[in-house]
């Protein structure tokens, strides 16, 4: 055989391996096709994974804006609580100064002038949503009151507050200082001897 002739069956022997490779690649399945498919499944789990987490962190994120407004608010609260259970035993004295001014019949204009002060104040404090307690004439309430003593009294039924001693005072739908108050026990007992 000549050298073409070598060739040219060397040539068709490449081409018939090539066509049996070709074959058996189309008997098999096509690798790029499920590469593909599990690259496109991957980056769907992927993007359901950031989708997840985007949607925890908008959550954690609301959730985070309520607990401080609601801290902020509670501080707000605490802070004007304080100031205000501060200010209230200055609100006693001067209502006891006032008082005493009354009984010893101190000049009126003087009296008068302490009380347009007075009303002042309890605007303030109003505007501030303290409430103070009427306490003399209702049925004692341990959630309102603070009772100091029993007593006798012909006036007031028993467990009616019969007198006050310290104005209690609500902060909204608050206690914020229980009203001391003397409870009366009923009519005194009529001892016979």
């Amino acid at each position: 055989m000549s050298k073409k002739d070598k060739s040219k069956e060397e040539e068709l022997k490449a081409e018939e391996a090539s066509v049996e490779d070709a074959a058996e690649a189309d008997d098999l399945p096509d690798t790029e096709i499920i590469e593909d498919a599990q690259t496109i499944q991957a980056v769907e789990e992927e993007e359901e994974g950031l989708r997840d987490q985007f949607v925890r962190l908008q959550a954690d994120f609301a959730n985070f804006r309520n607990r401080t407004q609601r801290e902020r608010i509670e501080l707000y609260q605490r802070a004007n609580e304080d100031l205000l259970l501060e200010i209230l035993p200055v609100l006693d004295h001067y209502e006891l100064g006032l008082q005493t001014a009354e009984q010893h019949n101190a000049d009126k204009a003087v009296v008068d002038g302490f009380k347009m002060v007075y009303d002042q104040f309890q605007n303030v404090l109003k505007k501030f949503n303290l409430e103070p307690i009427e306490a003399v004439g209702q049925e004692f309430d341990p959630h309102k009151h603070e009772a100091l003593t029993h007593m006798p009294s012909e006036e007031y039924a028993a467990e009616i507050c019969s007198n006050q001693v310290r104005r209690g005072y609500m902060f909204g739908d608050k206690l914020l200082r229980a009203a001391q108050v003397v409870v009366s026990s009923g009519p005194a007992e009529k001892n016979d001897d």
